[in-house]
């Protein structure tokens, strides 16, 4: 088993395990009933996607292009809101 993920978020870490398994790699998310144990505070670097090591080539390169780590390229402000409405 080799991790190829480690998400900030059970989003992310089921986005990629899907990617994956459309490309026919199976795939598991790793931690996620640990998410419940800290009641409300956030519990980070639990959470990793795991595949076959066989799989190790094509899955680092499905990841890579969810591109899931990059900032928005125009982030949303609260002006957008206001924008165009009358003062």
């Amino acid at each position: 088993m080799h991790i190829v993920y480690k998400a900030d978020n059970l989003f992310d870490a089921h986005l990629v395990k899907h990617a994956l398994e459309d490309a026919g790699i199976p795939a598991f998310v790793f931690g996620e009933q640990l998410l419940g144990g800290m009641g409300e505070l956030p519990l980070f670097g639990v959470l990793r996607v795991g595949i076959p090591d066989a799989a190790r080539p094509q899955a680092e390169d499905i990841v890579a292009a969810l591109d899931l780590g990059a900032a928005p390229g125009d982030p949303i402000s609260d002006a957008d809101d206001w924008a165009g409405q009358p003062a």
